[in-house]
């Protein structure tokens, strides 16, 4: 049988609730009690239920992880950082991987509900006016990860899309590109779909180059929806000379299909990827992209759920870190 705290106070010859003060550090216990105490416990091997302490203590100490491709690159990344900075915060994350299905998500928000778990950081491909409803009626503090929402409740970490689009299109065009596809990740704000566009025909029209409909597709992430992208304009007969996806994933879709059609990158086209993930230096030729504070992102994401569970304030609940370019191999300058 499984050693139990009445066993604990038994063999240390103190009463039951000094056994939870001195596991919980929740009222003075004298010094040589508590080192008794912590004695037996290693002698035993005692190991609290989890369970029975967050109801005594209303802390389970752990935090809800929702992502939609835990595959993907750019979560990988930001897993490393979420767990890192939760253990320091004496806090264990549940990771759940919702393969961006919207049924998928509701079922692992209950679960986590179930778990007590203190609050979630939340990664989605679409953030619905569903997903709002769930985090206001629980009242459940939450944190989206590269994410927006209307909501003012619910706090957000990513970088300003529409400046690094512009900033990225007008690299491109100062290059001598002049015919640049954009492969955003889709239409809607959420996705940033409406800052990619702005900032990309902002760029446009700064060196004016007039704006085509045709030019903007949506890959919604997806390395194989970028590659059908490139091959149907391959077969249009209207091939640019650069391409700009909005992740590195589509960059790397962009890059196959157009070498599959007997393109060269950056001879022929060049193409361009966001995020700066770890595939943007694994592969080859190696990514141009905008570079994400993908570390801090994650980190940051952390502290503002922890300090919202611990009801601090929180003076920025939209934070925006800052961007950058790091040019490389998928891209040249025309002569």
């Amino acid at each position: 049988m499984a050693t139990t705290i009445k066993d604990v106070a038994r063999n240390a010859n103190v009463s039951i609730s000094t056994v939870s003060r001195v596991i919980n550090d929740s009222k003075p216990v004298s010094e040589e009690i508590k080192r008794k105490v912590v004695e037996v416990i290693d002698e035993l091997g005692y190991v609290p239920n989890p369970v029975a302490r967050s109801l005594v203590m209303k802390k389970s100490r752990l935090i809800g992880i929702i992502v939609p491709d835990i595959a993907n690159y750019y979560t990988g990344e930001l897993l490393n950082a979420f767990e890192e900075i939760a253990k320091t915060y004496d806090y264990e994350v549940i990771l759940c991987n919702s393969y961006g299905n919207t049924q998928q998500e509701f079922r692992y928000l209950k679960l986590l509900e179930s778990k007590q778990v203190e609050g979630i950081v939340f990664l989605s491909f679409k953030m619905m006016q569903e997903h709002q409803d769930f985090f206001e009626r629980r009242k459940l503090p939450v944190v989206l990860v590269n994410r927006v929402s209307p909501a003012d409740n619910i706090l957000s970490v990513s970088i300003d899309h529409r400046k690094a689009v512009y900033e990225m299109t007008c690299k491109l065009l100062e290059q001598g590109h002049k015919d640049i596809l954009l492969i955003r990740n889709g239409e809607d704000e959420i996705l940033f779909g409406t800052e990619h566009m702005e900032g990309y025909q902002a760029a446009l029209a700064e060196y004016g180059i007039s704006f085509r409909e045709d030019r903007v597709q949506n890959g919604y992430y997806m390395v194989q929806n970028a590659y059908k992208i490139m091959k149907k304009i391959i077969e249009s007969g209207s091939v640019p000379t650069a391409v700009l996806a909005t992740s590195d994933d589509m960059a790397v879709g962009a890059i196959n299909g157009l070498v599959d059609n007997g393109y060269k990158v950056p001879e022929d086209v060049s193409v361009v990827g966001f995020y700066d993930t770890e595939l943007a230096t694994l592969y080859r030729p190696k990514l141009t992209t905008v570079q994400h504070p993908i570390y801090d992102i994650g980190a940051i994401a952390i502290r503002m759920l922890i300090k919202q569970i611990d009801g601090q304030e929180i003076e920025e609940r939209h934070v925006r870190l800052p961007h950058g370019i790091i040019f490389r191999d998928s891209s040249r300058a025309l002569k």
